[in-house]
C-alpha cells in the first residue's frame, strides 16, 4: 500500500524541521525527507560550530526581496525571542556575541537536537539520506523516491538555495517551482567574498589575513564591520554584508578610519613630527603591513614636512573612500546564502502557500528573502517555517 501522509517536507533543515513541528503539533501526519546523511547539516556548520540562531533586532526592513513587504507577516508572527524561547525550554545556554547575534555556548548540535527532538515529540517523521527523482500531484503528492513513493495532501519545499554546494546545496526548489508554473527571480550568491585581479590582486594577496575596522558601503547600503584581506581577494563581515549589495561594475566604498577626521589628524602628525614618514604615521592608524602596502603602491611615503596640502588631501581621500575594481565574487561555494528565489508574488505571505496550487508551499532560503548576516536568515527560516506550518 503506497504510504501517505498529510505533509511531505523536502529538506530537514532549519525551515523544513520547524515546518514539521509546527504541522506536526496540528496533529497532522507529517515526513520529513532529506538526501543529506544528517539533519540540519548548515545548522550544524554556522557561527563556527555554535549557531547563530538568531538575532534579537531581526525585523522585516532589514531583508532583501522584490516584495519588501511580504515576510512582514511571518517576522511579526514568530519573532527572535519566540525562538529563544524555545531554546530556553530546552536549556540551552546560549550569549549575545555582538549586534544582537545569539549563539549557543556550546555546540550547534544543541540546536539540531533540540529541533529533532520538538519534531519527535510532534509526531514527525524524519528519514534521510532519502533522493526524491520526482514529484507530481494528480489530486494529491505523489514523490518517487530511492526509498519508494509517497503520497501526500500537502508538500512543503524546504531545500534552501544554490549556497554551499558542497553542502549538498541544489536547484531542486527552483526546478520544482517552475515545474507547479510558479516564477524564479534572478539569483546569485550573497553575503559572499569578492575577488580582485592584476594588481589588486596582487595587492590583496600580499595582505591576506590582515583585517581591518572599516564602514563598507555599496548601493545606499553600509556596514560598520572588519574586512578582511585574502587570496583572492576580500572578505570578512563588513564585505560578505556589502556583497549582497553588489553586482558586477558596482562600487564598493570603503572608509578605513570610520569616525575619524582623516585630513586634520594629517595636519596635526605634520606639524608635530614633519620629519616623520607617512608610513610612519599611517602604522598608527592601520595595521603596519596595509601602511606599508599603500605607501609602496599608491600614497607618497616621504616625510610629512615635505606633503603638500594637496597631497595630504589625496591621502585622506584614498583611505576614507578606498575604492578598488572587484572583478566579481567567489561564487556559490563560498556564498553563505542565495539571493533571489521563488517569487514571492506567487506566495501568500499568511501561508506561504502557492497561490494557483493549493497545497504547494516554498519557505526559507528557496524564498526570495535574504537577511544580512547575523542570525538574521536563520530567523527567517524559523519564522517561514512556522507559518507554513500553521497550514500545510
Amino acid at each position: 500500500m503506497l504510504p501517505r501522509y498529510d505533509v511531505l517536507v523536502v529538506g530537514a533543515g532549519a525551515a523544513g524541521l520547524m515546518c514539521a513541528i509546527e504541522a506536526g503539533n496540528r496533529g497532522r501526519r507529517v515526513l520529513a525527507l532529506d538526501h543529506a546523511s544528517k539533519a540540519g547539516k548548515k545548522i550544524l556548520a554556522s557561527g563556527g560550530g555554535r549557531c547563530n540562531f538568531t538575532n534579537l533586532y531581526a525585523a522585516p526592513d532589514d531583508y532583501q526581496s522584490q516584495n519588501s513587504f511580504f515576510c512582514v507577516s511571518a517576522l511579526s508572527r514568530y519573532t527572535p525571542q519566540d525562538f529563544i524561547a524555545l531554546v530556553e525550554k530546552h536549556r540551552i545556554p546560549y550569549h549575545e556575541k555582538k549586534l544582537g547575534q545569539l549563539f549557543c555556548n556550546g555546540s550547534a548540535q544543541e540546536i539540531v537536537r533540540m529541533l529533532l527532538d520538538e519534531a519527535e515529540a510532534a509526531g514527525a517523521t524524519i528519514r534521510l539520506p532519502c533522493k526524491i527523482t520526482s514529484i507530481q500531484c494528480a489530486g494529491r503528492f505523489l514523490a518517487e523516491t530511492d526509498l519508494g513513493p509517497v503520497a501526500a495532501d500537502s508538500l512543503v519545499v524546504a531545500t534552501g538555495g544554490l549556497s554551499i554546494p558542497q553542502m549538498g546545496a541544489t536547484g531542486f526548489a527552483y526546478t520544482l517551482a517552475r515545474q507547479f508554473g510558479l516564477d524564479v527571480t534572478p539569483t546569485r550568491p550573497a553575503l559572499v567574498p569578492l575577488t580582485a585581479s592584476g594588481q589588486n590582486l596582487e595587492f590583496c594577496r600580499k595582505l591576506a589575513g590582515v583585517s581591518i575596522p572599516c564602514l563598507a558601503s555599496c548601493n545606499g547600503a553600509s556596514f560598520a564591520e572588519n574586512l578582511l584581506f585574502t587570496h583572492r581577494g576580500v572578505s570578512g563581515p563588513a564585505i560578505l554584508q556589502v556583497s549582497s549589495h553588489w553586482q558586477a561594475g558596482a562600487q564598493v566604498h570603503i572608509d578605513l578610519l570610520p569616525g575619524l577626521d582623516c585630513l586634520a589628524h594629517l595636519k596635526a602628525q605634520q606639524a608635530a613630527r614633519p620629519k616623520a614618514e607617512l608610513r610612519t604615521i599611517l602604522s598608527g592608524l592601520l595595521p603596519r603591513r596595509f601602511a606599508e602596502a599603500m605607501c609602496d603602491t599608491s600614497l607618497p611615503n616621504r616625510a610629512m614636512g615635505q606633503l603638500s596640502l594637496k597631497e595630504l588631501t589625496a591621502i585622506d581621500h584614498a583611505l576614507k573612500d578606498w575604492n578598488i575594481p572587484w572583478d566579481g565574487t567567489e561564487g556559490y561555494r563560498k556564498a553563505e546564502v542565495t539571493l533571489g528565489g521563488v517569487d514571492t508574488a506567487c506566495l501568500s505571505s499568511k501561508t506561504m502557500g502557492a497561490l494557483k496550487t493549493p497545497g504547494l508551499f516554498f519557505i526559507g532560503e528557496a524564498v526570495d528573502v535574504t537577511g544580512p548576516l547575523g542570525g538574521y536568515n536563520f530567523q527567517w527560516a524559523w519564522a517561514s517555517g512556522y507559518c507554513a506550518g500553521q497550514y500545510a
